[in-house]
């Protein structure tokens, strides 16, 4: 496991260096006049290079990508060119409230994909029809057709929860809990109709299964076959699936902050992109290839501890 561990991170370190590479490459490709933004437009062409020149944008691209890794990989990714701001304490104030969104949604699809995949997996018939029909719906409706619903429905109309804004929880658990209701109930709807499918999929095939057949044959009670083997085996493909939810719960959160106005990293991408602010895009990205590093470590040693035969890929 040890082996199978330090090769997974190997991979996500190269996975992390390569889309560094390309990111900076992309962002470095002459689309707006950094000089010219940060001066405005009555500023003099000498003063406009002059400031290019101080952030760096004379050089060579991969002089300026060897001068940011250096100092990256000791922690420092620099300051924004707009507004001054260290780039990890603006990621210490908004990371918090994305993660508190993506989390609360991976959490919510894990436990409602479980109980109706297993549910519409053994009970068969009208149950598991109706399981299909109501996550291919769940999957079909557009992701903001719903948050609109949701924001009309329960903060307009009832004003059961704020349509706006976000409250920390460490300055109100209550508070929190409200202002993230909505927008992880928004996220959920499409999440949890694809990763119960998957559940309902591999539950039915492993019940299946001739070791199943064995297990009923000895007398084994139905709820320790169905809990103790077979949602253990089945549970490979579901995690593989909740691992690239989670890590599309990173992109889709952008519609959801901007709707619910919440200060996480997804408006925060919107507005540094748009400037061409690059030591805060780079900031985002490797923060955002981090977590897809992280949770797919998480997912493969989850799927490799009760089956020897992943941790040889």
């Amino acid at each position: 496991m040890t082996t199978f561990v330090l090769r997974r991170l190997a991979a996500g370190i190269f996975l992390l260096l390569v889309i560094s590479f390309l990111t900076f490459a992309l962002l470095s490709v002459p689309h707006t006049d950094v000089g010219r933004a940060l001066l405005g437009q009555n500023a003099s062409q000498a003063a406009v290079d002059a400031r290019n020149a101080s952030l760096g944008l004379d050089r060579p691209m991969l002089a300026q990508y060897a001068d940011w890794l250096s100092h990256a990989v000791r922690g420092d990714l620099g300051r924004s060119w707009f507004t001054g701001e260290d780039v990890w304490s603006a990621l210490a104030t908004r990371l918090p409230v994305t993660l508190s969104i993506v989390v609360g949604v991976t959490l919510v699809t894990a436990v409602l994909s479980l109980l109706l995949g297993v549910w519409a997996a053994v009970r068969g018939g009208v149950v598991d029809r109706l399981v299909q029909v109501l996550s291919v719906i769940g999957y079909a409706l557009p992701g903001f057709l719903v948050t609109l619903v949701l924001v009309l429905v329960f903060a307009v109309q009832l004003r059961w929860f704020p349509a706006i804004g976000y409250i920390p929880f460490t300055q109100s658990p209550s508070g929190w809990l409200s202002t993230v209701t909505l927008p992880i109930a928004a996220l959920s709807v499409g999440a949890v109709a694809g990763v119960a499918q998957q559940v309902r999929g591999s539950v039915a095939d492993v019940l299946e299964r001739d070791f199943v057949r064995t297990l009923r044959a000895r007398g084994l009670p139905p709820g320790r076959i169905l809990f103790r083997h077979v949602v253990r085996n089945a549970s490979a493909p579901a995690l593989t699936v909740l691992g690239l939810q989670f890590v599309g719960l990173l992109g889709g959160a952008v519609l959801v902050e901007q709707i619910f106005g919440l200060p996480g990293i997804g408006s925060m991408t919107v507005q540094y992109t748009t400037r061409g602010d690059i030591p805060v895009i780079m900031g985002l990205v490797m923060v955002s290839v981090v977590g897809v590093v992280v949770v797919n470590l998480v997912v493969d040693v989850l799927v490799g501890v009760p089956n020897p035969k992943a941790r040889v890929a």
